[in-house]
């Protein structure tokens, strides 16, 4: 494949917790020059559907994506999934059980914030947070910025929704990874420095967390990603040559939910493509 002008490959639409509907991010995408991109909601893979029944002849180059949410007895980890038939059964049966623990969460945070701080909302208000598609802290944060409980959403999450630590089951990295396989799909380990919260995993401790995944069937990492410095950069790029690992770029796009523009990855297309990055464009299924 020749080389494209821009890529970003990690975008979040309504389906999951961006503000921009599958159909707003393909004009966007087409404003902003982007020549490949990617919908990477999480637990879910309609907004991919809405976006295939849009393209147009001279539009970007589209590839499915999705999001798991991940975490076992070793942390958590966000398993990326690329090319995968997504009008099949696998990815989608990892995609269904993904939101019944959301939505599961969702519930159990709504009552750890009214039985330890007293916040409670109208039960039309709740309906509505719970017939989205995969609701999350930033709608939460959202309400709770609503009725007085918090100045802003990010202060909403910090000092309360954190804090208000509830139980909870995840899809394990294994099942996600064997889900993408199944599917025809690439697994990609998204921003893989970056584990809960603010905790940054580098050195050894990546090193060993790569490995484990590879075991699992993981074939990609997120080298190129919004919030790396460039020595991060650097470690990730050194750690997929050793492995052999896919490269790809990803922005985390979520609209007006993060302050990170679409198609910033900083990969430079200017300058030569990894050879990881190349093969995932040889290889991965555009559908």
């Amino acid at each position: 494949m020749k080389d494209i002008p821009k890529i970003d490959l990690h975008i979040h639409s309504t389906v999951s917790d961006g503000t921009d509907a599958p159909e707003e991010l393909l004009a966007l995408a087409r404003k902003a020059g982007i020549g490949l991109f990617a919908l990477t909601d999480h637990d879910a893979v309609k907004g991919c559907l809405r976006i295939r029944g849009l393209l147009a002849p001279g539009d970007p180059l589209f590839l499915n994506g999705v999001e798991f949410s991940c975490r076992d007895g070793e942390g958590k980890y966000h398993i990326l999934g690329y090319g995968y038939d997504a009008e099949g059964p696998c990815v989608q049966s990892v995609a269904d059980k993904g939101h019944r623990l959301r939505m599961a969460k969702t519930a159990a945070r709504l009552d750890r914030l009214r039985t330890a701080f007293g916040f409670s909302f109208p039960e039309d208000e709740v309906r509505r947070l719970m017939a989205l598609d995969n609701p999350g802290k930033p709608h939460i944060g959202n309400l709770m910025v609503k009725y007085g409980y918090a100045p802003t959403r990010e202060q909403a999450i910090r000092e309360y929704i954190d804090r208000a630590k509830v139980p909870g089951e995840y899809v394990r990295p294994e099942e996600a990874i064997a889900g993408i396989l199944r599917g025809g799909g690439i697994p990609v380990l998204a921003h893989p420095p970056f584990g809960s919260g603010k905790e940054t995993i580098v050195g050894n401790e990546l090193d060993r967390r790569l490995r484990r995944l590879i075991d699992f069937g993981l074939r990609g990492a997120e080298c190129f990603y919004s919030g790396y410095t460039p020595q991060i950069q650097t470690e990730m790029l050194t750690l997929a040559e050793k492995y052999g690992l896919y490269v790809t770029a990803g922005s985390d796009y979520h609209g007006k939910n993060k302050q990170v523009p679409l198609g910033d990855t900083h990969f430079d297309p200017s300058r030569r493509m990894p050879d990881g990055m190349r093969r995932f464009l040889e290889d991965v299924r555009f559908r």
